[in-house]
């Protein structure tokens, strides 16, 4: 089996009708056991501020339009930080090249004060795989896979990362057919 960690998984458009229908899932782990990742371009109604006034962290003025994305449909009340600062990587899991991914309240203080990494995206909930379940939507075309770049995780708006990684396969979103197949 190949990892699909650092990939994204691009939603096909058939996938219709849950979390995922137009998602673009940045996978953290993938391995025998199964796998694990973070949905990038879906935002919550609720901004990072609430989530820090929650845990009693007192918010910085930018957190107060930061976003919080639907990571996936596991856990949803567990926060996930994926971030680019090798200086938290004792609380992180190394994702890929200059990704790293923490639950950690520490990385949530320190972001409310300007002492976190440059850049991160803070979701609620994950999307997890057991053993041979992503490698089967794989094979029945749920899913299109590239490498992960990192500008498209921190630097691009939600609404662009979907198309963005899609053109990294040099397609057209919109020429994606929601009718499926085999060749």
């Amino acid at each position: 089996m190949d990892s699909l960690r650092h990939h994204f998984l691009i939603a096909m458009p058939h996938l219709q009708g849950d979390i995922f229908t137009g998602s673009l899932t940045y996978i953290c782990e993938h391995n025998e056991e199964g796998a694990l990742g973070l949905i990038i371009n879906k935002p919550l109604p609720v901004k990072l501020s609430e989530i820090l006034l929650e845990l009693d962290v007192y918010p910085s003025v930018e957190s107060e339009t930061m976003p919080v994305l639907a990571g996936g449909p596991v856990s949803t009340n567990q926060g996930f930080i994926l971030h680019n600062d090798p200086d938290f990587i004792s609380n992180s899991l190394r994702t890929g090249p200059g990704t790293f991914l923490t639950t950690s309240k520490d990385m949530l203080v320190s972001l409310a004060e300007h002492r976190g990494p440059n850049k991160f995206l803070v979701t609620l909930g994950y999307a997890g795989w057991d053993a041979g379940q992503l490698e089967d939507e794989l094979s029945n075309n749920v899913w299109l896979t590239c490498p992960a770049h990192s500008d498209i995780l921190f630097d691009l708006d939600l609404e662009q990362r979907l198309s963005a990684a899609t053109r990294t396969l040099g397609i057209d979103p919109e020429q994606l057919s929601s009718e499926t197949g085999h060749a």
